[in-house]
């Protein structure tokens, strides 16, 4: 609740703020002043201790990439039902949308519900499942209950993540989406560039 100051003569009892405790605690080498029972937090700070530079390492990653997903759920005020859910949904709807396409368009709507499958491969790969045992099973329940299901990593068979807690950011799929499409118009159209640099010199 306190306001900053540039010099203590600026120091008046309305910047001043609030807390319960103020001490110094050792740990290890090094002294750390904690500042707690804040009446109006607006900061904190997380202290991570870990035997070596690498477990601290990892340790500051998983908890950045945590407040990231609480800043990206808190922005979008949504959230996808995660473990490979969202990309078998958007298989099973490509899939059943690609007879209404015309022409050659239909392979590459086939082929972009086919690479959307790689997540879940790789995630049943990861636990040590077989791939297309699972993608069998989650596209079958899909297609029978029309419900967002996904891979349980413990069993292989397909659950409901809604019901396990397991989300992805809207924004992070969002963003995956635009960028594979991206990616893949780029590189069709260096292929095309480069067609016609042989067929020049062909000539």
């Amino acid at each position: 609740g306190c306001s900053p100051v540039n010099s203590v003569d600026d120091l008046a009892p309305e910047v001043l703020g609030f807390a319960g405790q103020v001490y110094e605690h050792v740990l290890g080498e090094d002294k750390f002043t904690f500042v707690e029972d804040l009446k109006d937090p607006r900061s904190v700070t997380v202290l991570v201790k870990g035997p070596n530079k690498h477990t601290l390492t990892q340790i500051k990653d998983a908890v950045h990439d945590g407040l990231r997903a609480v800043k990206n759920a808190i922005e979008d005020e949504c959230v996808i039902p995660g473990a490979g859910a969202f990309e078998i949904a958007a298989h099973v709807a490509l899939t059943e949308m690609k007879p209404t396409v015309k022409g050659r368009a239909q392979l590459g709507v086939q082929a972009f519900a086919d690479a959307l499958l790689v997540i879940v491969k790789t995630l049943a790969t990861n636990s040590g499942l077989d791939p297309q045992d699972v993608l069998v099973k989650l596209l079958q329940e899909r297609r029978l209950t029309n419900q967002p299901v996904g891979i349980n990593l413990s069993t292989g068979e397909a659950s409901l993540p809604a019901n396990e807690g397991i989300f992805d950011n809207y924004c992070v799929k969002r963003q995956l989406l635009s960028s594979c499409m991206l990616i893949a118009t780029n590189l069709l159209l260096v292929d095309e560039i480069m067609f016609a640099g042989v067929s020049k010199s062909g000539k």
